[in-house]
């Protein structure tokens, strides 16, 4: 079974590190998407919430990025299952970690859980920092 990473991340902290030893994955750069949180009512939301949503949905090319990038995974899902490679992983970053990373991470696990032979690990490293404190 091909287990699928995908993680959200905040450039500020750094890539994910691969703990699976293949040496990284995809990284995708959210920050082309505009910016939610330069705005003082999205600040205390995360890319979970639905006005975060809604905001990314109207107000960037965000569906598409999603599109353009599910295309990529997709690919290399059939050629890691024709390999019989077991871990792929996928990064989303933006600036903090909490709005566009998260959104995408999100939309593009919630795609993918549900495919035969696929297992998905979906972290929110900022969220989880969060979380802890």
């Amino acid at each position: 079974m091909l287990k699928l990473t995908i993680t959200s991340f905040s450039y500020r902290s750094g890539i994910p590190e691969d703990k699976n030893g293949n040496g990284g994955g995809y990284v995708f750069d959210c920050r082309l998407l505009h910016n939610p949180g330069r705005y003082d009512e999205f600040l205390n939301l995360t890319g979970k919430d639905p006005e975060v949503m809604d905001f990314l949905k109207k107000n960037s090319e965000a569906d598409k990025f999603i599109k353009d990038v599910k295309r990529i995974i997709y690919r290399s899902i059939t050629a890691y299952k024709r390999n019989n490679y077991t871990n792929l992983m996928i990064n989303f970053g933006c600036t903090g970690g909490r709005h566009r990373s998260v959104y995408c991470a999100e939309r593009i696990a919630n795609r993918l859980m549900y495919e035969s032979g696929i297992e998905v690990e979906l972290i929110h490293t900022e969220l989880e920092k969060e979380n802890k404190q």
